[in-house]
């Protein structure tokens, strides 16, 4: 498959790339939506054509993680950072604080807010190694008195994915799924509560996807302010005030768009092919390439790892970008190189990054 005309291969951690069929449905469908004479972005979020858009994206995205009547979905704003604070304030209490698994930056983002509301507490942590890997189930401490277990599932900026689900003794299991949310199979049912940043997978930035048992939805505080209650966009259909509505028209494409593929099993299968590919280009370097990640914790999503200098960094970076690889550079934090691989990357990309980075050790080595 060649590259259209102007473009390159995105591998940026998010905004991330999105599948082109999808983009040309959109542009295609921009001017004059369902026959309405106006845009989707023009359009009331009241019309039965909007109308048509959210149910069919809500019925997508349930089908696709396997889930009945009694989760839901919200389509809400703020992105994940919004989230880590909504969840303290909507659940946790001093006396039942969240308990969280320290895995990323991400992770220790969530927890810091729920620390400003009193309300945190610490099941496991990989801080003090690195990040390298997730913490795995012996190395956690369930409170049972928690109200929750939170988990970053996929850490980009540091390569790191769970490939378990926790076990967190009944104690309700909270999921940041941010960057690898719809890129694999899940026994998703074992989550009570589920949110995702879209940007990174599944579509423009701009909605927060939420998917999560309707009875945590219903428990919102009666005293907190109105839009920062669960219950609100569980009563109001997400629809209480105007809501993000292209960005979630284009999840709902999105979704379509994967099940069409085949479904996350389908993701889950060109996804371990692709990042293969480069997993087995860092493992066979000779130490050229020194990936971050465990082992046990290598991500699918995000796959991160240093050269023997910053200069040969730097060089691979502008090496990379003349052979249209784009958007390799690593995190500050971490340094080196970071290659996202989200759904919508084909594998023709993936394949081109790993002979690039064959023929770059070959000429710097």
């Amino acid at each position: 498959m060649s590259l259209e005309a102007g473009r390159v291969y995105n591998f940026n951690p998010g905004p991330g790339t999105m599948p082109l069929d999808v983009l040309k449905e959109v542009q295609a469908e921009f001017l004059n939506f369902k026959d309405s004479g106006e845009s989707i972005v023009e359009i009331s979020h009241r019309a039965p054509q909007y109308a048509e858009v959210h149910a069919k994206a809500k019925a997508d995205i349930k089908e696709l993680m396997g889930l009945g009547d009694d989760y839901e979905v919200l389509f809400m704003t703020g992105g994940a950072s919004t989230q880590f604070a909504l969840l303290p304030l909507n659940f946790a209490t001093k006396e039942h604080p969240g308990s969280y698994v320290l895995s990323g930056s991400f992770a220790e983002k969530a927890y810091k807010e729920a620390v400003n509301l009193d309300r945190a507490a610490v099941v496991a942590s990989s801080k003090e190694t690195g990040y390298h890997h997730v913490p795995q189930q012996d190395e956690l401490t369930i409170d049972p008195n928690a109200a929750y277990v939170h988990v970053c599932y996929n850490n980009t900026i540091y390569g790191t994915e769970y490939h378990y689900v926790p076990d967190t003794k009944g104690v309700p299991l909270f999921a940041d799924m941010s960057s690898d949310m719809l890129s694999r199979p899940v026994d998703f049912q074992k989550f009570d509560f589920i949110y995702a940043g879209v940007q990174k997978n599944l579509g423009p930035a701009g909605v927060t996807l939420v998917v999560a048992k309707k009875s945590f939805l219903e428990k919102s505080p009666e005293k907190l302010p109105t839009m920062f209650k669960y219950s609100t966009f569980l009563k109001k259909d997400s629809l209480f005030n105007t809501p993000p509505a292209f960005c979630i028209y284009f999840v709902g494409k999105v979704a379509a768009w994967i099940k069409a593929q085949g479904g996350l099993k389908a993701m889950e299968e060109r996804n371990t092919k692709k990042a293969a590919l480069l997993y087995n280009a860092i493992d066979a370097s000779n130490g050229f390439y020194a990936g971050h990640a465990d082992k046990v914790s290598r991500s699918n999503m995000n796959v991160t790892f240093r050269l023997p200098s910053e200069d040969l960094e730097k060089k691979f970076i502008a090496e990379a970008a003349e052979k249209k690889l784009c958007g390799v550079k690593g995190h500050r934090s971490v340094g080196g190189m970071r290659a996202s691989i989200y759904n919508a990357m084909p594998y023709e990309g993936v394949e081109l990054l790993a002979d690039f980075m064959e023929k770059f050790r070959k000429a710097n080595a």
